[in-house]
């Protein structure tokens, strides 16, 4: 399997090198257009320019910014407060609006990787969200696990063979009966979110004990799931769970 795993991993580094593309926009900034896709099957991109000894890599304010097109202010209260949450697991931060981080030349690959997974999570955290929405994804999966008595910890960070830091939305330690679980709630379930939730389980799972597994908590309700997305998770070894038959996966998370 590690080999099988090396493999894999190897396929992915390719994607990402084959797929990125550079850009002289001026004035110092370098554009990354990164292989990821934003909620409007459009590139990623994100900005990099050299200051002092450092490099300061940001959005430019796109991710809050469309979010706010949209009608989803992040300001104060709970959104605000899962936002910050959210950022600090991949250490990065917000600077009016433009999701940023600092690099060193030694630190630039892992920064830059910990932005574009930063902007893909606080995209799908809240698209989907309305000023009126009163639960996000996130918080009804936490919900359900807090009515159904499984004990977990939020948030949870844990560095991958590759040296990459990698965000989890939950884990349930293990128990007698069941291992450690680790949990990703996905609000919108495609392509780009089963290669990145795949990534980041393969470089984590050899740090973690040997019989620990991966849940994918898939919202199929606002977002039909399709056969192809179920089934790359589920060839990387994650077991996915769809919201409109969570009670399913109950056994396995409170043992």
């Amino acid at each position: 399997m590690i080999s099988e795993a090396q493999s894999l991993m190897e396929g992915y580094w390719r994607w990402i090198k084959d797929k990125t593309t550079l850009r002289d926009v001026g004035d110092g900034w370098t554009e990354i257009t990164t292989p990821y896709l934003d909620r409007h099957n459009d590139y990623l991109q994100i900005y990099a320019r050299r200051e002092d000894e450092r490099y300061l890599l940001t959005d430019d304010g796109y991710v809050l910014g469309d979010l706010a097109l949209s009608g989803c202010k992040i300001e104060g209260g709970k959104r605000e407060a899962l936002l910050k949450t959210t950022l600090n697991g991949f250490g990065v931060s917000v600077n009016d609006q433009a999701i940023e981080t600092q690099a060193t030349v030694e630190t630039f690959a892992l920064r830059k990787h910990n932005l574009v997974q930063a902007m893909l999570a606080v995209n799908d955290l809240f698209y989907l969200a309305s000023p009126y929405t009163v639960n996000l994804f996130y918080e009804e999966v936490i919900s359900w696990l807090d009515l159904s008595g499984v004990r977990y910890i939020q948030k949870v960070k844990f560095t991958g063979t590759s040296g990459y830091d990698h965000s989890f939305d939950v884990v349930v330690p293990k128990s007698n009966l069941q291992p450690e679980r680790v949990i990703k709630a996905v609000n919108r379930p495609n392509r780009d979110m089963a290669q990145s939730f795949a990534f980041s389980w393969m470089d984590t799972r050899d740090t973690r004990p040997n019989d620990s597994r991966a849940y994918a908590v898939l919202n199929d309700i606002s977002n039909p799931v399709s056969e192809a997305v179920d089934n790359a998770l589920k060839n990387y070894g994650i077991r996915t769970v769809a919201w409109s038959r969570r009670e399913e996966a109950i056994p396995e998370l409170v043992a």
